[in-house]
């Protein structure tokens, strides 16, 4: 038996960015004639300065990852887009996609998406000239998408569940590591967000990706267990989708015939027997 979940398409999705040396060097006029590792050196040193933490400002959080996972007619479609093989305006590019037909707009998902993810799309994608008018639209030229569409923080076609979690900021913010760690999920292992600079350096784009699409899988396991919360999924439909998501992972395999997300589904302590 399957069981259809309650939005057909679902996109989860993450992004991984690197700090922007040419950008910063635009805003920062005394970074001008600085060399890449120069300019980073000063915009980490600036940034200590001006906020006590060396986390950029969004505007200058260069995207070299954006993984996601695809759910449409009952598959699942895991994916990455890196730098390595497409340019920052390709991969916005390539994303927006998935908006740009009305009729098959996704139920949006993710970790922190409005906080950080869909802030610095916009500011990267306004860089390049690009569009994503259905991404944007509240309901000018299609009125249901007055009170349903991805901009308005209490309507849910893009649920943040970070957010949502915290009832919209009334109680304190947690890390999906935390939260996935309690419901026995993989969260955070070998790698972490303050590596991605390092991984980039490196020119390590498998291991960057798998980690970026960790956090997308990670994602997708808390939104099934909200959807069971509300009432959005029976227990058995509930079951059905971790046990297709453990399915698809064990069929997910690279080059050499191992499966992708291996370390993965070892580290998830509440892994579903097929």
């Amino acid at each position: 038996m399957t069981y259809a979940l309650p939005a057909n398409p679902v996109l989860v999705f993450d992004i991984e960015t690197v700090a922007d040396t040419a950008g910063a060097r635009r805003i920062y006029p005394q970074l001008s004639e600085l060399n890449d590792a120069d300019t980073l050196s000063a915009l980490t040193a600036i940034r200590l300065q001006e906020a006590g933490h060396d986390f950029m400002r969004l505007p200058l959080q260069r995207i070299v990852c954006i993984s996601a996972l695809y759910i449409k007619d009952g598959q699942l479609t895991l994916f990455s887009l890196t730098a390595d093989r497409f340019s920052e305006e390709e991969i916005l590019t390539k994303f927006f996609r998935a908006f740009s037909e009305v009729e098959k707009l996704p139920q949006l998902i993710s970790w922190n998406g409005s906080g950080f993810d869909i802030p610095v799309l916009i500011y990267r994608a306004m860089q390049y000239n690009l569009a994503a008018p259905w991404l944007f639209e509240e309901g000018e030229r299609i009125k249901n998408m007055r009170f349903d569409n991805y901009v308005n923080r209490f309507q849910t076609r893009h649920l943040d569940l970070m957010d949502r979690f915290s009832q919209y900021g009334a109680s304190r913010r947690e890390a999906m590591d935390v939260v996935a760690s309690l419901y026995g999920l993989p969260g955070k292992t070998a790698v972490d967000g303050s590596m991605v600079g390092a991984l980039v350096a490196a020119e390590d784009w498998q291991t960057l990706s798998i980690y970026c699409e960790s956090d997308v899988l990670n994602t997708w396991l808390i939104y099934l267990r909200w959807l069971r919360l509300t009432g959005k999924l029976s227990s058995p439909a509930f079951d059905y989708w971790q046990q297709q998501s453990v399915a698809y992972l064990k069929a997910f395999t690279q080059a050499d015939g191992s499966a992708r997300h291996q370390d993965f589904m070892a580290n998830w302590s509440s892994l579903p027997k097929l």
